[in-house]
């Protein structure tokens, strides 16, 4: 099944500028995989070890992942993927 896959603009360089990635998967996982078929430079960035990074969130239609079956998370025709890489930081008082 077809599903969109949002790309932040921080990791854009590694998908040659592209935001949205249309790919073909049931699961997160599968669907990742896919975009990393295509564009192998994001799968370090996404994932360690099989897993997801840490401070890298993904939604499936507005939903965290973390909160559902992570990767396992299953997918319908026409759903958004969205990966977010944490933000961390700011300024010490």
């Amino acid at each position: 099944m077809s599903v969109t896959v949002k790309i932040p603009s921080q990791l854009r360089t590694a998908t040659g500028g592209e935001g949205e990635l249309e790919v073909e998967g049931s699961t997160v996982g599968e669907a990742l995989d896919s975009v990393f078929d295509e564009h192998d430079g994001l799968r370090e960035r996404i994932t360690e070890d099989g897993t997801l990074r840490r401070f890298v969130n993904v939604y499936v239609s507005g939903e965290d992942i973390r909160f559902q079956d992570g990767l396992d998370t299953e997918l319908s025709d026409g759903d958004e993927v969205t990966i977010l890489p944490a933000v961390a930081g700011g300024a010490q008082h």
